[in-house]
C-alpha cells in the first residue's frame, strides 16, 4: 500500500485489508514527521483507524467533519490533498497542526480550542437545512473534551433541535484520557458504559428474534414496557439518550469493520446520533502507548524517546518548572494554598505540587470558567487558590473573573503560562490577548517577571501583598537564568531603570521577554525601562518618562489594549511617544519569526526606534 496519491474517493474502493495497511503506513508517517516538527502525536495515533472509517462512510466536503480541539485531525489532513505537505506540518508557509477552512475545503471549522465541536457543527447543521443543503455533519471529540461546559449546551439543544433535516452525529473518541489522566464523575460515567456493552448485544439479538419470530408483532408492546427493567439490570440510565440522542456504542475504535459498520448505521438513522468509540491514544508506538501525556504534545526537534533529565540544573529549567516548584514550596509553608488546573497538570507544572500536596491539587478538566468560579468558591471560605493556565485558554473565563471574583475582591492568583507569541501551534495558540482583557478588570494587578527570581517573587507578592486578582505572566520555554542575565538585575522591584553613561533624550520601555532584545539596545544611545508590574503602571515611572523627549515601547502582546497603549493616555503631550506591538493573529512560525514579523527582532526594533 502506498500513501502516493490518496484521496478520499480512492480511500472508498479499497479493501479492507488495504486500508488496514493504510492505517499502519500512515502511523509510520505521523510517528517521522512529529518527531522532526513536533506537535500532537499519542492522539493522532490513537484515531487512525476513526479516520479513515470516517471517510470511507461520508464525503467531505459535502459531509462536514469538525474536529474538537483539533489535534487529532492529522490523518485527515493527509488524506485530503495535504500529504505533500505534510513534511511541513507547524512550520512557516506549511500546514497548521489544527484545522483550518482557509486551508482546506475539506476543513469544515477552525479547531484549537476544546469542547466547541457541537456547538459549531449543531450550528452548521442548522444553516445547512435552511438552504437545503444535503449532507452530514459528524463532530469528533474526545472524552477530555467531555469535561468542558459548553459542549453539554451544545448537546442539550441538539436533541431537542428542530427542523433539523441534516444527519448530526456526534463521535465520542473515548480513550480514557484528556491531556492529563482524565477524572470525575464523566470518566467514571464512561467507564460504567463501556462496562455495559452486553446491554446493547442482549438488545440487539432481542431485535433480531423479535423481528424474525411470528409472534413478534404480538409482544412488542410487552417488550417495550419491560425494556426498561431488563435496561436498568445491565446499565443506569444513558446520558446522551435522555438528552434525545440515539446512542451507539461502544465500538472498538481500532476495528476498521466495526467502526464503518456503526457509522453506517449512524449516517442511516434520520435523528441526532452519538457514536461511542474506544481508542488506545498513542496506538501503534509503545513508548506513546505507554506514556500518552508525555507524548500527546513534543516539542521540534526532541527525539521521541527522550526524557526529561531527573534533576535538571537550574539555568535549563523552563518557566513552567520554575512556576511548578516554588508553588509547591510555597504550599509546605501556607496550607490555604491550592493549585487549579484545567485538565494542564504538566504541561503548566503543577505536578509538582500535586505530588507534595495531593488534598489541595484540582484538576477540573477542560473547564476553564468551572475553574476560576471554583476558585473564587475556594477564596471566599479563606483559602488562597492558584489557578495556573495558558493565556490563550484563560480568554475562556472572561465573566467568571469578573462576576465571580472581581466584584466582591476575592483574592486570586492567575499563573498564566504561553504568555506572547505561540510559535508552531499558530494564531489559536496565542497568548497576546491577556494583559488587554484583565487591564479591564477592576482592582487587578499584572505582572511579567523575566527572571527566575522575579517569578518567585512576583509569586509571592500576588499571594502575601495583593488583594483582588493576581496575575503572574510568562512565556513558554527555558526561564532566564539571573545569573547570566546581563540587564544587572540585582533585586525585585516593579521596574527597572538601565541608564547610559552618557546622557541621552531617548528612552525605550518594554517587558517580559522582549526584554533581552531590548537591553541590547542600551549600546546604541537609549535608556532602557523595564517593567515587572504592568498593570497597574507603577507610578514612580511617569517622573522618568519626563526627563525624555523620545519614548518608544516594545511588547510582545497586542498593540490594541495593551500596556503601550495604556501608557500612550498617560504621558505628556509633548513628549514624542511611538509604540510597536503585535497587530491582529500572527502566522505559524518559530517565536524568533514571528517576532520579526511582528517588526519586533533586535534590528527591527533598532530601526524603529531610530538608533
Amino acid at each position: 500500500m502506498s500513501l502516493q496519491n490518496i484521496n478520499p474517493a480512492r480511500l472508498k474502493t479499497f479493501s479492507l485489508a488495504e486500508k488496514t495497511a493504510l492505517c499502519e503506513e500512515i502511523r509510520g508517517l505521523l510517528i517521522s514527521v512529529v518527531s522532526k516538527n513536533g506537535g500532537h502525536l499519542a492522539s493522532n495515533l490513537g484515531a487512525v483507524e476513526l479516520t479513515i472509517a470516517m471517510h470511507s462512510v461520508f464525503t467531505t466536503p459535502r459531509d462536514k467533519f469538525i474536529f474538537d480541539v483539533g489535534h487529532q485531525s492529522y490523518t485527515h489532513k493527509i488524506l485530503t490533498g495535504r500529504l505533500e505537505n505534510f513534511a511541513k506540518l507547524r512550520q512557516e508557509g506549511g500546514i497548521s497542526g489544527f484545522p483550518r477552512p482557509s486551508e482546506s475545503e475539506h476543513d469544515a471549522f477552525i479547531g484549537g480550542h476544546s469542547s466547541i465541536s457541537v456547538s459549531a457543527g449543531l450550528g452548521i447543521a442548522a444553516a445547512m437545512s435552511l438552504k437545503n443543503e444535503t449532507g452530514s455533519v459528524i463532530a469528533v471529540a474526545g472524552d477530555g473534551s467531555f469535561t468542558g461546559g459548553e459542549i453539554y449546551e451544545g448537546l442539550n439543544n441538539a436533541g431537542k433541535f428542530k427542523n433539523l433535516k441534516n444527519n448530526f452525529i456526534v463521535i465520542l473518541n473515548d480513550n480514557e484520557m484528556c491531556i492529563s489522566k482524565n477524572s470525575g464523575a464523566f470518566a467514571a460515567y464512561l467507564s460504567q458504559i463501556r462496562s455495559s456493552k452486553n446491554y446493547h448485544e442482549t438488545k440487539l439479538a432481542v431485535k433480531d428474534f423479535l423481528a424474525k419470530s411470528t409472534i413478534g408483532k404480538g409482544v412488542s408492546g410487552a417488550i417495550g414496557e419491560t425494556k426498561k427493567i431488563v435496561k436498568g439490570a445491565l446499565i443506569r440510565e444513558n446520558l446522551f439518550e435522555n438528552l434525545g440522542f440515539k446512542y451507539l456504542g461502544p465500538a472498538d475504535g481500532h476495528n476498521l469493520k466495526e467502526l464503518i459498520e456503526v457509522l453506517e448505521l449512524a449516517q442511516s438513522l434520520n435523528c441526532p446520533c452519538l457514536v461511542h468509540v474506544r481508542t488506545k491514544k498513542g496506538k501503534g508506538y509503545m513508548p506513546a502507548e505507554e506514556n500518552a501525556g508525555h507524548y500527546h504534545g513534543i516539542d521540534k526537534h526532541k527525539k521521541t524517546l527522550a526524557k526529561p533529565a531527573l534533576h535538571p540544573d537550574i539555568s535549563s529549567l523552563t518557566y513552567s518548572e520554575i512556576f511548578g516548584r516554588e508553588i509547591a514550596k510555597l504550599g509546605e509553608k501556607d496550607s490555604r494554598i491550592c493549585l487549579i488546573t484545567a485538565a494542564m497538570k504538566h504541561a503548566t507544572g503543577c505536578n509538582y505540587f500535586a505530588k507534595k500536596h495531593p488534598e489541595r491539587f484540582f484538576d477540573v478538566g477542560i473547564a476553564e470558567a468551572h475553574a476560576a468560579s471554583f476558585a473564587a468558591g475556594l477564596s471566599s471560605a479563606g483559602l488562597l487558590p492558584v489557578f495556573a493556565v495558558y493565556s490563550t485558554f484563560l480568554q475562556r473565563c472572561f465573566d467568571q473573573l469578573i462576576h465571580d471574583a472581581a466584584i466582591e475582591k476575592l483574592r486570586m492568583v492567575l499563573a498564566i503560562d504561553r504568555a506572547g507569541l505561540g510559535g508552531e501551534d499558530g494564531p489559536t495558540h496565542q497568548g497576546t490577548f491577556d494583559v488587554g482583557l484583565l487591564s479591564l478588570i477592576p482592582g487587578t494587578k499584572i505582572y511579567a517577571p523575566l527572571t527566575a527570581g522575579e517569578l518567585c517573587n512576583c509569586l509571592q507578592k500576588s499571594l502575601y501583598e495583593d488583594s483582588g486578582i493576581s496575575a503572574v505572566r510568562y512565556p513558554r520555554g527555558i526561564c532566564v537564568d539571573p545569573l547570566h542575565d546581563d540587564l544587572d538585575t540585582i533585586a525585585v522591584t516593579d521596574f527597572y531603570h538601565y541608564k547610559n553613561s552618557e546622557k541621552t533624550d531617548k528612552l525605550i520601555i518594554t517587558y517580559g521577554r522582549l526584554s533581552q532584545s531590548v537591553s541590547r539596545l542600551k549600546k546604541y544611545g537609549a535608556d532602557i525601562l523595564r517593567l515587572v508590574q504592568i498593570h497597574p503602571l507603577p507610578q514612580e515611572i511617569f517622573a522618568i518618562i519626563a526627563n525624555y523627549k523620545d519614548v518608544i515601547f516594545f511588547e510582545e502582546h497586542s498593540i490594541s489594549g495593551g500596556v503601550a497603549e495604556k501608557l500612550a493616555g498617560e504621558i505628556r503631550s509633548e513628549i514624542r511617544y511611538k509604540m510597536r506591538g503585535v497587530s491582529g493573529f500572527v502566522p505559524i512560525a518559530n517565536v524568533e519569526r514571528q517576532l520579526k514579523m511582528c517588526g519586533l527582532s533586535l534590528g527591527n526594533m533598532k530601526n524603529f526606534a531610530g538608533l
